[in-house]
């Protein structure tokens, strides 16, 4: 039907004035990365090398790559190599600052090539990271086997005493790190008052001696939490969990402020670490853009299944972010929402057997039954994909960390870790509770 020339017909014209579930679906409604814009699906790119029509073209592509003189807003990309950039994954990082509330991101090969940009622009040999004390356990590696090497040292502290950091703190630090919800046990870290206290510890510091705060946001997703709103200077994620979604692609990425983007790609180009065109291609059509409906589902889930395993007689307790009995509770609620600022606890929980026979035999025959006889639960490490994952902690992801050390920040031998899936909440129940009943 044709309307009339004489109805004016009210549209929305600022992107931003949509919701954030619309917005990570479409993503920025103009780009720079793509030479036309006719395309429904975003373009998959699949050359290493790009096309330039003369010298002074290829001179004003590395010239313009590394200047800080020309404002972002006004760069128009020349594509000369995959590893400087190129358009799939240039459209992918506008959509994640998007989706994280930041301006600028730069994306990696996996999170953990994410973590070591954001590490590695941030430090110098002689200078110190504090981080809490519990860490993923390839980022406890990396800070206690290979950072040394180049004379950076980690001291750790309980963040969740974020005063402690007045008495931890010393004038070679230049990082304060730390993810939250943590990985494995969910503790929380309450971001905005480490940044007043860093803000504090400032007053008496030279610019080019400030802290940086630097977030590891994957078990939360921005879907959950968007810590750059709340005072954090960076954010690593690592892409293959909750954004990826699928678990069919590695990436990661670090968003923060326009200031961070030449050290980033500086070091991307120079060290490696790339998130493939093809990898990003798929994170950027389906991942990202099924994010919020994803989460809101398995947040539902997780919670079902939470209280469910907190009623069960051989759990001693579990921790989740949705559960009353969480020991953060208030933090949880104030920090953890969604783009409609509704409470959002996430998809992950961590339950811990009672020491009936020794609760680490008690673990390992549970898992072990889940991995032969559930039909809804798969033994795997990551986490954040449609189907639900299980795995033990202690044994598995953070295999690495000396046990007594494990065992006084709660990672346990009896700990098992569930990331939940999209399947029906009561079959996922059915199956854990088989597998409690056989142990």
């Amino acid at each position: 039907m044709n309307r009339s020339k004489d109805v004016e017909t009210p549209m929305r014209v600022r992107e931003y004035d949509y919701h954030m579930h619309t917005r990570l679906i479409h993503g920025a409604a103009v780009t720079k990365r793509w030479d036309y814009d006719h395309h429904v699906i975003p373009p998959l790119t699949s050359s290493t090398t790009f096309r330039l029509k003369s010298v002074q073209r290829g001179v004003e592509g590395f010239v313009d790559f590394g200047s800080e003189d020309i404002p972002l807003e006004r760069k128009v990309p020349i594509y000369i190599y995959d590893r400087l950039d190129e358009p799939t994954r240039g459209m992918l990082e506008e959509n994640l600052a998007l989706a994280e509330q930041g301006e600028v991101c730069v994306a990696f090969s996996c999170g953990m090539a994410a973590i070591s940009a954001a590490l590695g622009i941030s430090l110098q040999s002689g200078e110190e990271i504090v981080a809490h004390q519990t860490l993923y356990g390839c980022t406890y590696d990396l800070m206690t086997s290979w950072l040394p090497r180049y004379q950076i040292h980690t001291r750790w502290c309980d963040l969740r005493r974020p005063e402690r950091l007045r008495q931890v703190v010393t004038p070679a630090t230049r990082v304060i790190y730390f993810e939250t919800p943590t990985n494995p046990t969910l503790e929380l870290i309450d971001i905005a008052a480490v940044r007043a206290i860093v803000d504090e510890l400032h007053q008496d510091r030279e610019e080019a001696d400030r802290i940086r705060i630097i977030v590891d946001n994957t078990f939360a997703t921005p879907y959950c939490q968007r810590p750059l709103t709340l005072g954090a200077h960076l954010v690593a994620h690592s892409l293959t969990k909750n954004i990826g979604g699928f678990g069919t692609d590695m990436g990661g990425a670090v968003i923060g402020a326009h200031d961070y983007y030449h050290l980033l790609m500086a070091y991307r180009k120079n060290f490696g670490g790339v998130l493939t065109p093809k990898n990003a291609w798929a994170i950027l059509v389906y991942g990202l853009p099924t994010l919020s409906t994803r989460m809101a589902q398995q947040q539902e889930t997780a919670l079902k299944v939470a209280q469910s395993l907190e009623s069960h007689p051989k759990v001693a307790h579990v921790n989740y972010p949705g559960l009353e009995s969480f020991a953060q509770r208030a933090l949880a609620q104030q920090q953890m929402v969604s783009y409609e600022g509704k409470f959002a606890p996430g998809s992950l929980l961590y339950f811990v057997l009672k020491d009936a026979e020794g609760a680490h035999s008690a673990a390992d025959r549970l898992v072990d039954y889940v991995a032969e006889h559930a039909y809804t639960i798969t033994l795997a490490v990551s986490l954040g994909q449609l189907k639900t994952l299980i795995e033990n902690p202690f044994s598995m992801t953070h295999f690495s960390m000396p046990a007594e050390q494990k065992i006084a920040l709660g990672i346990v031998p009896g700990g098992i870790r569930l990331s939940v899936g999209l399947e029906d909440w009561r079959d996922i129940v059915e199956d854990l509770y088989c597998a409690l009943e056989a142990i």
